[in-house]
């Protein structure tokens, strides 16, 4: 895959940030009770649930991973593409622990979400998936390819 000049990085890297939010708002799946309910959640709405419900240590795991470190990852991103940027040996370890760490989070995360919640519904409910889910991964999948795009930039 050629190197791709930074400046291009950025305004993908911003395509990639509304899709992110779009993502975190529009609705992932509709969860059909008995056949009479329907609930849809969003991510941010799936989370608020989870702290309604006292569900705290998915709050908190979910919201990391599919909020807090993608938003994260895109602020130290664009620090990364701007002229003006860190020392040269910051950023090589900024860019050592997004590359390892950072990239499986986000989506590792939300799939295993989605599989408890199928799991845990299977029986007395059906999921019906909708377009926010395929925004979130391809802002995740996008993220990806930019972080690799900076790595070679930085080698």
């Amino acid at each position: 895959m050629p190197i791709i000049s930074p400046i291009y990085l950025r305004w993908v890297l911003l395509l990639t940030t509304l899709l992110l939010i779009a993502g975190f708002v529009t609705p992932m799946l509709t969860i059909t009770k008995l056949v009479f309910f329907d609930h849809s959640f969003s991510i941010l709405s799936g989370i608020g649930q989870l702290w309604r419900d006292q569900q705290f240590f998915l709050f908190i795991v979910i919201g990391c991973f599919s909020v807090v470190l993608p938003l994260a990852k895109i602020l130290v991103l664009f620090n990364l593409l701007s002229p003006n940027s860190h020392h040269p040996e910051y950023r090589k370890r900024l860019l050592h622990l997004m590359h390892d760490y950072g990239r499986w989070a986000m989506l590792d995360v939300m799939v295993v979400a989605l599989l408890i919640m199928s799991v845990k519904l299977g029986a007395i409910a059906s999921i019906h998936i909708h377009a926010g889910l395929y925004i979130f991964s391809a802002a995740v999948i996008l993220i990806m390819l930019i972080t690799q795009q900076v790595v070679k930039h930085a080698e």
